[in-house]
């Protein structure tokens, strides 16, 4: 358990002279004896990595958000140059508002438009497809034989005579319903994307690029067009300018969060000094993020808002106890002092609990969230500077309120009778009662046991269509439903892998294997259309033998099917015709589907009749294979690091009480949060993903520190010979309520998100309110319940209060 020897007798000092400035422990002795050098020593730094902070943007890189070393991912990047449809791309829906796209008007837009986006920052530019690009081809059988050219000539003039050639040779595309729709209203400009701008050489802005692009819709949708625009970069560009409204409901919560300490202190001073702290923190952590050369990411800027609520619930216990101790007489300095030495190591190891479950974060192969970690992490370690060391300093000086301060000391009577005659200390306090403890453990084991039933259908992946990142209202998400009805191609693109020796691609085994799989695939409703050389072969064939229906088909011709190779389109092959990728168009790119589309491809390959030495097939590319390979690792990632999460919790309850009954009493309200918390997520339709993943570890790490400051006051009462009756209350009375206060202040200001433009912060909103609430909630009633029979009061009579 703790160790109080050097904790003193705490007695009333009003004046500092009469207090021994050697008593304490030593650390506390260098801190509070220094105290000026300390503080000039955190002006400093504040200053420096203020002005550091400035330099930290918002930006997001597609490799990031993916994981790296997943099988799939290896193949994927190894494959990178060959697949000229990359998963990092935007698509370009131009839709004529009156009639069709065989339209001058229509083409002499479509030209301007694709010009504009061929100039923009980051674009593949070589391998971008549009109507008026020249790798736009028809392909036709003449007496010659194969023969082909650009959709648009360099003699179309708009002419009628022209317009028509360029109907015709759409049509010998055999793109219908991928480049355009099948209505011939719009037609599609496919731009894939550099990781870095080929304008700067630095990382692309993707909330650049997409203001830019919503500029470009903008300026042509009153000339007789409509745009609609998918892709990563417009879900990362939308996240990252509506990051100006979310960082309003960030600044609404820490108004509230102000409002609720001052209504509990009525002490402007103190108020500010916790609320500085805390910001203080923030302002370290994004200094320190600018040395680092991170950026802040749609996903991590959660991460500044949780540093300052776990600030404030830190800073409000240190407020709460030199108030206290001034309330009753002791010098700012003294009070400081008493406080800092009985609530230093509680705070102080439910911050390296926060710090350590953070860090388990890390062990997912996944940039985006080893950099929420490495953010988290040292938000964390910061704050046991500013709230744990230089708070207390800082109040030292200033002190409180003295009407504040006897307000507070009026609502903690001293230990023993008469009992606060307040109704809610009284209520929690009946929990150290058998019946009252019997019924909160059974009716909290049920709701665990609920959480966990109904929790087992919580899902991998995402649960909607489009972007679950934004909500079904954006122009994002209208955009995709719009492409999703009029394309057989969408935002979601699976591609099968094969590799084959070189000038291999065109060999009948191959395209036998690649069709037969096809034609499984095309099976599945969740499959909208397929793509690959065979059935480039088959359309050949066809177009070779005078467009006769009945040779649609592949044949068993080598010679034949080598003729091909004149025409093969530039993304169905690479150079050395040794690769053939399979495209597969998805409905969606929910988890039950890519669960799916990976069974059946998996279930093909190792049937030993579709292994071949001529070829071998292997997963995958596209966004959406990268997006399958994704859950896989958050699949188990979440398990092994629940595991590690709770591990790291008990081993450092364990150091700090030294009692495993105690550690019990804290981890078990935590476990039953986190089952609550899964259950939520099932009925919220929220999937586990790398941008709700890291939740489960803020919940468990933020919940700990409720139980370490009401344990570690309630054993100290224990081994002082109190009852666990009087323990408790007097526990209440002192970072009880304290840990109310900051349960509800934290729900209330980030429930707010709700509000909030981007679905996945207002979603983490309502998530990490439920869990401060319940962690609260099982802090001041399941801990005190379970204490009546781990932690009876008879454990500690024969104990001395050094023990």
């Amino acid at each position: 358990m703790l160790d109080y020897k050097n904790s003193g007798d705490m007695k009333v000092h009003a004046k500092v002279e009469s207090f021994d400035k050697k008593s304490g422990s030593w650390f506390e002795g260098i801190l509070f004896n220094n105290r000026l050098v300390f503080l000039t020593i955190c002006i400093v730094i504040t200053i420096f990595l203020g002005i550091k902070s400035l330099d930290v943007r918002i930006n997001a890189d597609f490799n990031d958000t993916i994981p790296t070393k997943q099988p799939f991912i290896v193949n994927y990047l190894k494959h990178y140059a060959d697949l000229q449809s990359q998963a990092n791309a935007v698509e370009i829906s131009v839709t004529a508002d009156t009639g069709t796209i065989i339209d001058k008007n229509y083409l002499n837009t479509l030209r301007k438009i694709s010009d504009k986006v061929y100039l923009l920052p980051g674009v593949d530019r070589p391998f971008m497809t549009s109507l008026w690009t020249p790798n736009t081809r028809w392909i036709a059988v003449t007496a010659d034989g194969l023969d082909s050219g650009p959709v648009i000539g360099d003699t179309y003039d708009g002419s009628p005579k022209q317009l028509e050639g360029v109907r015709q040779n759409i049509l010998k595309t055999g793109e219908v319903g991928k480049l355009v729709s099948d209505n011939f209203k719009s037609s599609m400009i496919y731009v894939p994307l550099l990781e870095i701008n080929n304008l700067t050489g630095k990382p692309l802005d993707y909330g650049d690029l997409s203001r830019q692009l919503n500029a470009i819709r903008d300026q042509y949708d009153s000339q007789g067009v409509t745009l609609h625009i998918i892709g990563f970069a417009m879900v990362v560009g939308d996240m990252i300018n509506g990051i100006n409204e979310v960082l309003m409901f960030f600044a609404v919560s820490v108004l509230i969060a102000t409002m609720f300490l001052y209504w509990y202190t009525r002490c402007i001073r103190s108020t500010l000094l916790v609320v500085f702290a805390s910001i203080t923190a923030v302002v370290w952590q994004m200094g320190i993020l600018s040395l680092l050369g991170y950026d802040l990411t749609p996903y991590s800027v959660l991460v500044p808002f949780l540093v300052f609520a776990i600030g404030m619930s830190h800073g409000a216990q240190k407020m709460n106890g030199v108030m206290q101790d001034i309330g009753r007489g002791t010098h700012p300095l003294v009070a400081a002092r008493y406080t800092f030495r009985r609530l230093f190591l509680a705070g102080f190891a439910a911050l390296i609990c926060d710090v350590t479950s953070f860090a388990v974060l890390m062990m997912i192969q996944i940039v985006a969230i080893r950099q929420l970690a490495t953010i988290a992490s040292i938000g964390v370690g910061i704050l046991v500077i500013t709230n744990l060391m230089m708070l207390p300093t800082m109040l030292s000086y200033t002190g409180v309120d003295s009407r504040a301060a006897l307000r507070s000391l009026a609502s903690t009577p001293e230990p023993g009778p008469p009992r606060s005659r307040n109704f809610l200390w009284n209520f929690l306090d009946l929990f150290t009662r058998r019946n009252y403890a019997i019924g909160a453990i059974v009716f909290m084991l049920a709701l665990g046991v609920f959480g966990w039933y109904v929790g087992r259908g919580v899902q991998v992946g995402d649960l909607d269509n489009g972007a679950p990142e934004l909500r079904q209202s954006s122009q994002y998400n209208q955009d995709n439903a719009f492409i999703g009805e009029n394309f057989k191609t969408g935002s979601d693109t699976f591609i099968v892998l094969t590799d084959t020796p070189e000038q291999g691609c065109l060999n009948y085994d191959v395209l036998i294997a690649l069709g037969e799989l096809q034609w499984q695939l095309d099976q599945l409703p969740v499959v909208k259309s397929t793509n690959s050389l065979a059935s480039f072969a088959e359309y050949g064939s066809m177009l070779m033998t005078e467009d006769a229906p009945k040779w649609f088909g592949i044949e068993p011709n080598q010679p034949m099917l080598n003729s091909l190779n004149g025409g093969l389109p530039a993304n169905l092959s690479n150079f050395t015709c040794s690769f053939d990728p399979l495209y597969i168009s998805l409905r969606d790119h929910k988890a039950k589907t890519l669960d799916t589309v990976v069974n059946v491809v998996q279930k093909f390959i190792a049937n030993p009749k579709n292994q071949s030495p001529n070829f071998k097939m292997s997963l995958a590319g596209g966004n959406a294979g990268i997006a399958a390979a994704t859950n896989i690792v958050i699949k188990q990632a979440n398990e092994n690091m629940l595991f590690l999460v709770y591990f790291v919790v008990i081993v450092f309850c364990l150091i700090t009480f030294r009692s495993w009954r105690a550690v019990i009493c804290a981890v078990v309200p935590l476990t039953i949060t986190s089952l609550l918390a899964q259950a939520l997520m099932v009925w919220l339709g929220i999937g586990i993903k790398v941008a709700t993943l890291p939740v489960v570890a803020l919940g468990v790490g933020i919940g700990v520190d409720y139980a370490l400051y009401v344990l570690s006051i309630m054993l100290k009462n224990l081994r002082e010979g109190a009852t666990l009756s009087d323990a408790y209350h007097q526990t209440l009375l002192f970072t009880g309520r304290v840990v109310i206060l900051t349960g509800i202040t934290l729900a209330t200001g980030v429930v707010t998100w709700i509000f909030a433009p981007i679905k996945f912060q207002a979603d983490m909103g309502l998530l990490l309110s439920f869990m401060f609430l319940w962690n609260m909630f099982g802090a001041m009633v399941l801990l005190p319940s379970l204490a009546y029979f781990l932690l009876p009061s008879r454990l500690f009579q024969k104990q001395t209060p050094s023990g």
